[in-house]
C-alpha cells in the first residue's frame, strides 16, 4: 500500500532550519538556484550532462556539453540562470541537442521548476519541431519493461504530435519500445503560447499524477502510469526529426531554467513553492539537497 502524502497547508518565511523543521519528511528537499559560473561547479552538486548519442531527437545528433551554460538573469544580475542551447541546419551531423540530469533518487512528492520557453529561435529560420522540457525518467531496461517510469512536461513551440502551434504536453509513461514504435502512456495538451517564464509543478502521490502550469491544473493521470521505480530529474532541448525545416541555414534555440525544486513525500501548491524559493534566497542558500539516496543506491543516469 502506498503511503499517503503529507500536504503542508501553510509555510512561513522563517530561517531555513525552522522551515525544514515543520515536519520531518519535509526535510527531504532538493533545491538548486543554478548560480554557477560553469558546469564543473554544477557537477559538484550532482548534475550530469548528456554526451551519449541516441533517442530522442535527430538520429545521430550530438548531445552537446557546451550547450549548457550559466548567465545572469536579464532582470536581476545577482541571480544566475541555466541555459540549454540547441541548434541544427537540418542534418544530423550538424545537429546539437542538450540534456542535463540530476541523481536517480526521485519518485513520490512534489516536482517544480521555473522555466523560460521560447517560441522562436535566437537566429535562423523558424519552424522546426523543437521540444523544451522538464521531466523525470528511469532507464528502459528492456522494450516494454513494465517497471519503466517517466513523467514529462514538453513544450512544442511549433507544434507537433497531432497538435498545432504552441502545445504543452503532459505525458506519463507506463512503458514503450522504439522498434516497432509502441507506447503505453497517458497524455494531455494545453494549446496556447507559453512564451516567457512559467512555473511547472507536478504532484506524484496516491497513484495519481497532477500537472500544473502557473498554478493551474491541466492534466491528471491515473494508476496505470504511476511510477514504480526511482527517476532522475532532467531538462533537455531537442528536435523532432520528422519536423525539421528543409533549409540549410543554421538556426539556434534555447530555454532557460531559473530554479528546480523537489520535496519528497510532500505536496505543495505553486504559491507555497514560490514562498520556499523566496525563503532560500532570503537566506542566501543557492543549493540544498537533503533527499536521501535511493536504497539500494542507483547509478547515475543521463540518457533516453
Amino acid at each position: 500500500m502506498r503511503r499517503k502524502m503529507m500536504f503542508i497547508s501553510s509555510l512561513c518565511l522563517a530561517p531555513l532550519s525552522h522551515v525544514l523543521g515543520v515536519e520531518q519528511s519535509y526535510s527531504h528537499v532538493m533545491f538548486d538556484d543554478f548560480n554557477y559560473a560553469n558546469f564543473t561547479q554544477a557537477k559538484e552538486n550532482g548534475w550530469m550532462v548528456r554526451t551519449e548519442k541516441g533517442h530522442p531527437g535527430v538520429k545521430g545528433a550530438t548531445w552537446w556539453e557546451e550547450g549548457v551554460t550559466f548567465h545572469p538573469h536579464p532582470l536581476d544580475h545577482t541571480n544566475f540562470i541555466m541555459r540549454l542551447t540547441s541548434k541544427t541546419d537540418g542534418t544530423s551531423v550538424n545537429t546539437r541537442q542538450t540534456q542535463v540530469c540530476h541523481k536517480r533518487k526521485y519518485r513520490e512528492g512534489t516536482y517544480a521548476a521555473r522555466v523560460y520557453f521560447n517560441d522562436i529561435p535566437q537566429y535562423g529560420p523558424d519552424g522546426d519541431g523543437i521540444v523544451e522540457t522538464f521531466y523525470a525518467i528511469s532507464p528502459l531496461v528492456a522494450p516494454m519493461d513494465k517497471n519503466y517510469s517517466e513523467m514529462d512536461f514538453e513544450y512544442l513551440a511549433n507544434g507537433g504530435w497531432g497538435e498545432g502551434n504552441h502545445a504543452l504536453f503532459a505525458t506519463s509513461w507506463e512503458t514503450f519500445q522504439l522498434t516497432p514504435w509502441t507506447k503505453v502512456n497517458q497524455h494531455d495538451a494545453s494549446i496556447r503560447s507559453l512564451q516567457g517564464w512559467n512555473t511547472l509543478v507536478l504532484h506524484v502521490a496516491d497513484n495519481t499524477l497532477r500537472y500544473y502550469i502557473n498554478g493551474r491544473l491541466f492534466a491528471t493521470h491515473g494508476p496505470e502510469v504511476f511510477p514504480e521505480v526511482p527517476m532522475s530529474i532532467n531538462f533537455n532541448l531537442w528536435f523532432i526529426q520528422e519536423q525539421l525545416v528543409q533549409n540549410p541555414v543554421m538556426r539556434q534555440y534555447y530555454q532557460d531554467v531559473d530554479w528546480v525544486y523537489f520535496a519528497k513525500d510532500t505536496l505543495l501548491t505553486t504559491h507555497q513553492i514560490t514562498q520556499q524559493i523566496s525563503s532560500f534566497r532570503n537566506n542566501r542558500i543557492e543549493q540544498y539537497d537533503s533527499v536521501p539516496e535511493w536504497s539500494p543506491k542507483q547509478k547515475d543516469y543521463c540518457s533516453l
